[in-house]
């Protein structure tokens, strides 16, 4: 396999499994209704950075050791869990907990905090660093150094996902001026967006922790 076809290759592969719902979309979607556009993309560059960080590892054969060594998987799979859990159930409370007009409009937690939740929900996930470790020495030329070409296809992978989760939160934009004419409207959305959200991300984690 050639440098080009490695690249388009993989470009098709995670393409397909970055618009697969999951835990990433969740959390961006849900940052972009209840905090807007500056939070979501500040959790998109979060979640981008730590695929980076695995594409590298992966790269590099750190992370082979999720893969080599049951222990080590099996504890970062029960972290990513809890984390994911813990995540869900602070959302479900928001949707319970009672809510004004202003509230919807007061971004909880600063654009930083957001990048921060982004990055340590990505990182946290086992299945990315396996996903890494499983599809990169598939894509790797044999005549160029693996961990420049690593660091490559984990930046196309980014690529393709913020040109998703920018096209999430683009609409739930369009969405938010159609749909939040009165501050009512609003609070109610609010509380939809973190109940499913939340319960996503909840049964996410236990399916992580159960796998």
């Amino acid at each position: 396999m050639d440098f080009t076809t490695a690249v388009v290759s993989f470009a098709v592969v995670a393409g397909l499994l970055t618009i697969i719902p999951g835990v990433d979309t969740a959390l961006v979607l849900r940052t972009a209704v209840v905090q807007g556009r500056r939070h979501a993309f500040a959790t998109a560059f979060g979640i981008c950075t730590g695929a980076l960080v695995w594409g590298a590892a992966a790269a590099a054969g750190i992370s082979v050791l999720l893969t080599a060594s049951r222990t080590a998987y099996t504890v970062m799979r029960v972290a990513g869990a809890i984390y994911l859990i813990y995540l869900g159930v602070m959302m479900l409370r928001d949707a319970r907990r009672p809510k004004t007009a202003a509230d919807v409009d007061v971004a909880l937690v600063s654009p930083w905090r957001a990048f921060a939740r982004g990055l340590t929900t990505n990182l946290l996930n086992p299945k990315v660093g396996v996903f890494y470790v499983a599809m990169l020495p598939q894509f790797l030329p044999a005549d160029v150094p693996a961990l420049p070409m690593g660091v490559l296809l984990a930046l196309v992978h980014d690529l393709e996902a913020m040109v998703w989760f920018t096209l999430i939160i683009g609409g739930v934009g369009l969405a938010r001026r159609w749909l939040t004419g009165s501050a009512a409207a609003a609070v109610r959305i609010r509380r939809v967006t973190d109940a499913i959200a939340g319960t996503a991300l909840v049964a996410l984690g236990i399916r992580l922790a159960a796998d």
